[in-house]
């Protein structure tokens, strides 16, 4: 039987709305979540369909500056929260898909590694 490593385009909507993948696809959910490009990933599957949604604004009857402004009261919020929230979201996102949400911290473990070695060589420890 042929086994997927990549979703389809069908597949990858349904994941970016929540949707569980295949077992055969879990590395590429691990390379998604903890990859190069994972965080600018994230914030554009959370922001950029709220664009559309928030521009409904601009319809409001009102001074030119108003739809703007109330744009702004709930992208600026929403931007933050999205920030704030990634290591929750990607650890979720792994637990789901029967990975490791230890996994998350892949990219800041190594570079706290990295740290950690340089110091031990300079100061002998």
């Amino acid at each position: 039987m042929f086994s997927q490593t990549k979703p389809t385009w069908f597949q990858r909507v349904r994941y970016v709305c929540g949707a569980t993948l295949p077992d055969s696809m879990r590395e590429w959910v691990l390379e998604d979540q903890t990859g190069p490009g994972a965080t600018r990933r994230y914030l554009l599957r959370f922001l950029l369909p709220m664009i559309p949604v928030l521009s409904l604004f601009l319809l409001v009857p009102g001074p030119s500056w108003m739809g703007p402004s109330m744009m702004a009261l709930l992208f600026i919020p929403l931007v933050y929260f999205t920030i704030a929230l990634t290591y929750v979201y990607r650890r979720s996102r792994l637990v789901k898909h029967g990975l490791d949400p230890e996994l998350a911290r892949k990219s800041e473990q190594a570079r706290e590694d990295a740290v950690r070695s340089d110091y031990e060589r300079r100061h002998g420890r």
